[in-house]
């Protein structure tokens, strides 16, 4: 009996190891998805948002060529005056409504994406930024662009798939570099070495 009893204890320490052991590594498991989660979660925000620039741009680009178009269809209709001063003024309004958003779509397109941005600002720092350090550095530069951190996470989480950034993790915090264009060779020479 003294021997069932001490492997039973046993088999029940090994147990209450393996449990514990098991929660641990579930709590981890959970961590990590919701991580992720929260990236995916940033990036589809980002997309959506660029998705929407994008339909307005179009909308924008769309409106620029169909407004000659209307002011060209609007020249035969001195032959019927029955509303003449009407249609000038509805397509005057029109054209007039749409070409500041056209003129806005223009000026936004013409600044730098945020990834340039991001790019940009890396290259001129001299030692690894975190997410954060990069989103203050570009809201201080760029507060009319209301940059999140969130945002700059992900778009950083982006140029290291690229390639384009490294990603250094010390501790808890991650912080990110310029990859220099031997970088990528130089670790696949490492790797098949």
């Amino acid at each position: 009996m003294p021997e069932s009893t001490t492997s039973a204890s046993e088999l029940m320490s090994q147990y209450k190891s393996q449990v514990a052991s098991d929660l641990d590594r579930n709590l981890k498991e959970q961590e990590r998805i919701a991580v992720e989660l929260t990236s995916l979660q940033e990036q589809l925000a980002a997309l959506q948002h660029d998705h929407s620039v994008l339909v307005n741009v179009q909308q924008a680009l769309d409106v620029a060529p169909s407004a000659p178009k209307t002011s060209t269809h609007s020249a035969p209709a001195p032959s019927r005056r029955q509303k003449p001063e009407a249609r000038p003024r509805k397509h005057a309004k029109t054209s007039a409504a749409r070409q500041p958003s056209s003129k806005k779509a223009v000026a936004k397109t013409a600044q730098p994406t945020l990834i340039e941005l991001i790019h940009r600002h890396l290259a001129e720092q001299n030692e690894p930024r975190s997410a954060a350090e990069v989103a203050t550095a570009l809201s201080t530069a760029h507060p009319e662009r209301g940059i999140k951190t969130s945002v700059v996470r992900t778009s950083l989480e982006n140029l290291v798939a690229r390639s384009r950034v490294q990603r250094t993790k010390q501790g808890s915090s991650v912080f990110y570099t310029v990859s220099l264009p031997s970088e990528p060779a130089a670790s696949e020479a490492e790797t098949a070495g």
